[in-house]
């Protein structure tokens, strides 16, 4: 019986297609299409069948035998999708790269960053391409991130002290990250909240009644979760010491005691090293300047914060201290700690990179 189809075409590589097949089949940035196609090319030029490839590389015998004799007919280039029907673009290059240095590097008279429509009228296009330029380009004039990058001289060994008791923590000590949130208010609303509906949220007014403040210390088990606080009128010195010698009673004796806490002045005043003389056990571990998001505890602020006070309502501070109280007691109850992850290393590396990538910006814009 006479064999029907196209005849088998063998294929021979020069040393530098089969260079040229290895790399863009191995390469994480080739399209999976076009690494398959190399890996077709590159079993038929060892010799193989149609069907033995496809089996090896699990495709269609029918499929091999397309990408043989498309590589023997036009090699490398015959791997390459050809464009494919389309719309013909109507903005020219040089119009895509007015848009992007004008996001970039001016803004209207009228204010401080460019519209879509405001650059559409200036070149004379629609503000769906001005769009569609942006979202190529990765630019949201319209967004803006706050920084601060901390002059800590002790910076880098702040943070490996800090990351170290997290991911390390000493044996026999507990560590605690501690804070305080002051004066936080008795908000009362001038009426009462609408329940929610089904299609309709919950609805509050947007004026309030103030009622008095008060300051919360905390002091977050970082191995628990568990937390220790105390409500105070003031956070002063005085109140700091007061929940430092609460802290002290309520940790077992013969156990270290690392504490993590920010730089405020209360913190370091004379009588506060004249307690930490008298309390061998207690350690301090000052977060870097302007790096209060190293205190774990803050995230456990911003829990209490989210989940209790920023929808609640209090008539005066005697109800707003119960209703902390038992939040905590709440929370206590089931304690979730919160893990950290990130290494020195990585935080640094980081920080350096973004610094690098910030001074190389400015100075090619200026």
């Amino acid at each position: 019986m006479a064999r029907r189809g196209r005849p088998t075409v063998e294929i021979h590589l020069t040393g530098n297609e089969r260079k040229t097949l290895e790399r863009w089949a191995r390469r994480h940035s080739s399209a999976q299409s076009l690494a398959l196609r190399c890996k077709i090319v590159l079993g038929c030029a060892a010799g193989r069948t149609d069907r033995d490839v496809a089996a090896e590389l699990g495709v269609n015998p029918v499929t091999v035998g397309k990408w043989r004799h498309r590589f023997a007919e036009e090699r490398l280039d015959g791997l390459v999708d050809a464009p494919r029907p389309g719309a013909v673009r109507t903005v020219a290059d040089d119009v895509v790269e007015a848009v992007v240095v004008d996001t970039l590097e001016s803004a209207p008279p009228d204010a401080t960053h460019w519209s879509t429509r405001g650059l559409a009228r200036k070149h004379g296009i629609s503000r769906q391409t001005v769009s569609e330029i942006w979202r190529a380009f990765g630019l949201k004039p319209w967004r803006e991130d706050a920084f601060k990058v901390s002059l800590d001289p002790l910076l880098v060994e702040k943070i490996r002290d800090i990351v170290g008791l997290y991911l390390n923590p000493p044996v026999a000590a507990v560590v605690f990250a501690v804070d305080e949130k002051p004066q936080i208010q008795a908000l009362n609303r001038s009426a009462p909240t609408f329940p929610m509906l089904p299609g309709t949220p919950a609805r509050a007014t947007h004026d309030y009644e103030r009622n008095g403040t008060l300051d919360l210390f905390a002091a977050l088990n970082i191995a628990s979760g568990t937390v220790i606080t105390d409500i105070r009128k003031t956070h002063t010195s005085a109140d700091f010491l007061a929940f430092l010698t609460k802290i002290d009673k309520e940790v077992p004796k013969g156990l270290g005691v690392e504490v993590v806490l920010d730089n405020l002045a209360t913190h370091k005043t004379p009588k506060v090293h004249q307690w930490l003389l008298r309390h061998k056990r207690f350690h301090f571990h000052f977060t870097p300047t302007y790096g209060s998001w190293m205190n774990l505890v803050e995230r456990w602020f911003s829990a209490l914060t989210t989940k209790k006070l920023k929808r609640s309502a209090h008539t005066s501070v005697k109800a707003l201290a119960a209703d902390i109280e038992a939040w905590v007691a709440t929370w206590n109850a089931e304690p979730r700690p919160f893990v950290w992850h990130k290494s020195a290393e990585d935080i640094l590396e980081r920080l350096a990179g973004y610094c690098s990538a910030v001074t190389e910006n400015m100075s090619a814009s200026s």
